[in-house]
């Protein structure tokens, strides 16, 4: 399985920017598809975007449709999120996550074989 560790997340400002990055391990990092969820406190784990392994993106959740754009670098092992228009509601602990291809739907946890262990964003108002 890979390994996943996920950076770039801090305090911003509600309309200000931040991008995500996921570094992978190992060697088979083209065999996955990547997805990027998120969990606000007292709330349920949300999808929010997922790429193929090629980097055709497959989807995003309404709620960030036209602010978030997910990619990645299969060179450097990496899948970014990048965060534009920023609300004070897209405040959670963001996972990157891999998921093995022909594995179920993107938007489904439950098919992602390996998690990044979260990274903090807070929306201030």
């Amino acid at each position: 399985q890979v390994q996943l560790v996920e950076s770039g997340g801090g305090l911003v400002q509600a309309g200000g920017s931040l991008r995500l990055s996921c570094a992978a391990s190992g060697r088979t990092f083209n065999s996955y598809d990547m997805g990027w969820f998120r969990q606000a406190p007292g709330k349920e784990s949300e999808f929010v975007a997922a790429i193929r392994w090629s980097g055709v993106r497959l989807g995003y959740a309404d709620s960030v449709k036209g602010r978030f754009a997910i990619s990645r670098d299969n060179a450097k092992n990496t899948v970014y999120l990048q965060m534009n228009s920023l609300k004070p509601e897209d405040t959670a602990v963001y996972y990157c996550a891999a998921k093995r291809l022909h594995s179920g739907s993107y938007e489904d946890r439950s098919n992602y074989a390996s998690w990044g262990q979260g990274t903090q964003v807070t929306v201030s108002s």
